[in-house]
């Protein structure tokens, strides 16, 4: 195995002693100083312990203003004096975005009387003060919290982490082998570790679901994204009872997704690939593998870091994570990791750096904490894609929103309303000759089909594809090809009154649109989904750059993909376009575009677009012609017809909001 650790009851090396009596000490205890990351004052904790670190005392800050951490402190007492620097723990449970923070291996922090907190504290005071885009919900520690389980040691560690317990932060933790000596699992009984991290202080976190009867184990609940996360905090070394007891707790949670911590379960190479240690294999046969809930784990004890991802009994992939760097300049410096949850991207972004160093005065950074600011190595900064949706549908499926009924779409302002979900049971049939498409506004504006001379076959067919958003859970495939004389569309007919409607008072037209994954630009360029019969140089508009064949409106398709609404105006004797960005293909799109009377808006997806002009737009010339759904004139004749899907359309005679759009 290529790492460290080749002893599976492995002892950490320690670094050289900070502050160690003799010759060579002093000298490196000078450089520290110089390099701004040795506090020269100490203090003394309630347990008898010598802390040497930064801002140990006023007089030392004043007297060293090379003294790196001076916002930090070693006692619970000079902590309190920071409690208005110290944000307030609210995240925002139902934000798409959130973020989890790990934070490995802290044990040369914490090592006898070499005990250095001020970069822990300066960890916890980042994720109490962290920038409000962070909406950090959750702080997992990964063990090996002190390097000899020593009382004093965590008498110091415990100070340190008040901060979170004053502010009622969410956090786990659990025990490594350097917490609680690695010949043991956690049937060991009592502790320095258990001591300190006992059951109550753990049940005072926001999110504690419960500990095993030993102690060692617990579970934590979060809720983020509009969901409820199961964070599992696994001891070092499991016993029977404790396999039991985790598979139990997730038994209990059926439909919660699973994230496992444990001191070790992986180790890595160098170049970053991770693979399962002889324990953590026990533990991905005795839990993980077996539990489809378990999408991610994250582990510490060894370096370098790395990953893998591992395939589940269910077919599924784990996410297999390690991170540590206690190897590293200042013992790690408390690097935290975090992993920021984008649920609209379906991506996990890491992150790794240390907030201790990043607080340092420019001058006092020396060169090798400067190396530690931020790691961005692939293995340190890196994003892993996740279709959380299909990946958490074997256990939490989410529910298909239902159609609904059509009279519920019918808002105010409603001229016309067609939908596809009443002509072809599981789609497939074609669109007969006569076929009527109703406008279920009741105004009268009824589609009807054309078919350009000489198409055979069936060109326009009933689907039960739909946009998963929208009312009508049914859509009309068009099959156009490039080629004028080839294809079908619908058409208002001749009497209908929106032919006449010029929507002086601003108008909201929606539709609900796929593009094939064969959509090719060469041959289905320019199609529209909805258009209308009259050419702008029939309605006088001759200004410059004008087209005199094209339509008078159109919600185009470029050959870039691109959506363009282009019309002539009532009050201008030029064009108005509105453009879109290219969409990629294969995919469901809403697009809505709003006129309030004077200015045209575009939106896709509820999402507003960026090109839209600030030049007035009143109203649409009208010639009194038919729309059409699907076909596109120019030069007076079909120029084009849609190859693609169209669903639910409709069409506003005021300007919506968002939130009135057909997928709100």
């Amino acid at each position: 195995m290529n790492h460290l650790h080749e002893d599976p009851h492995c002892q950490c090396p320690r670094t050289a002693d900070f502050d160690s009596a003799g010759p060579a000490a002093t000298g490196r205890r000078a450089f520290l100083r110089t390099a701004g990351l040795l506090g020269a004052g100490a203090t003394t904790v309630a347990s008898g312990v010598t802390v040497f670190g930064p801002a140990a005392s006023a007089a030392a800050e004043a007297d060293d203003a090379a003294a790196a951490g001076a916002h930090g402190t070693a006692g619970a007492a000079a902590a309190a004096d920071h409690d208005h620097a110290e944000g307030t723990w609210r995240p925002d449970p139902d934000s798409p975005v959130f973020t989890l923070v790990v934070m490995p291996d802290t044990q040369y922090l914490f090592d006898e009387d070499r005990i250095h907190p001020a970069p822990l504290e300066a960890s916890f005071r980042h994720v109490l003060d962290g920038d409000g885009d962070d909406n950090t919900v959750f702080l997992a520690h990964l063990g090996d919290i002190t390097q000899n389980g020593q009382a004093r040691e965590f008498a110091a560690v415990s100070s340190v982490f008040e901060l979170l317990d004053r502010k009622g932060a969410a956090y786990s933790v659990l025990a490594g082998n350097h917490d609680v000596g690695s010949g043991s699992t956690d049937q060991r009984g009592s502790t320095a570790y258990l001591s300190t991290f006992t059951k109550a202080r753990a049940a005072k976190s926001p999110t504690f679901g419960g500990a095993s009867p030993d102690g060692y184990n617990t579970f934590h609940i979060f809720r983020a994204a509009g969901r409820q996360w199961l964070l599992l905090a696994l001891d070092w070394r499991l016993s029977a009872a404790g396999f039991a007891w985790a598979d139990k707790v997730i038994a209990d949670h059926p439909t919660l997704p699973v994230i496992v911590t444990t001191h070790e379960l992986a180790y890595a190479d160098d170049a970053g690939k991770a693979y399962l240690s002889d324990y953590g294999q026990q533990l991905w046969d005795g839990l993980i593998k077996k539990n489809d809930q378990v999408f991610l784990t994250l582990n510490g004890h060894f370096w370098p870091p790395g990953s893998t991802t591992l395939r589940n009994e269910a077919g599924h992939d784990v996410h297999v994570h390690i991170t540590n760097y206690q190897d590293r300049y200042y013992g790690g410096a408390a690097m935290i990791r975090t992993y920021r949850f984008d649920m609209r991207r379906n991506t996990i972004d890491v992150s790794t750096f240390s907030p201790w160093i990043q607080g340092l005065a420019e001058n006092r950074v020396n060169e090798l904490a400067g190396q530690e600011m931020e790691l961005s190595s692939s293995v340190d900064r890196f994003s892993v894609p996740i279709d959380f949706t299909q990946r958490f549908s074997g256990f939490a499926p989410v529910a298909p929103r239902p159609p609904r009924p059509a009279n519920k779409m019918l808002i105010r302002g409603t001229v016309a309303y067609w939908r596809f979900d009443y002509g072809g049971g599981e789609g497939g049939g074609a669109l007969g000759a006569n076929q009527v498409i109703w406008d279920l506004s009741g105004k009268g504006n009824d589609l009807v089909k054309e078919v350009a001379d000489g198409t055979s076959g069936s060109p326009l067919t009933w689907s039960a594809e739909h946009h998963p958003d929208q009312p009508g859970h049914g859509s009309v495939r068009f099959t156009g090809q490039g080629d004028p004389t080839r294809g079908a569309w619908l058409q208002t007919v001749p009497n209908a009154p929106l032919n006449a409607a010029e929507f002086e008072h601003g108008y909201t037209f929606e539709a609900f649109f796929k593009l094939p994954a064969d959509w090719d630009s060469s041959q289905n360029a320019w199609s529209a989904l909805l258009s209308r019969w009259g050419m702008s140089g029939e309605a006088g508009k001759t200004g410059a750059n004008i087209d005199p064949q094209e339509p008078v409106a159109t919600l185009s398709l470029s050959g870039g993909r691109e959506l363009q609404w282009c019309v002539y105006p009532l009050n201008t004797n030029g064009s108005s376009t509105n453009w879109g960005h290219e969409l990629p293909l294969d995919k469901w799109w809403h697009v809505a575009v709003v006129n309030d009377g004077r200015l045209t808006r575009m939106y896709v997806d509820g999402c507003e677009l960026v090109r839209n002009p600030s030049t007035p737009a009143i109203g649409l010339t009208t010639l009194h012609h038919s729309w059409l759904l699907g076909g596109y004139e120019y030069g007076g004749v079909i120029n084009q017809v849609h190859n693609g899907w169209i669903g639910d359309v409709r069409i506003v005679d005021r300007p919506l909001r968002v939130e009135e759009f057909m997928n709100a």
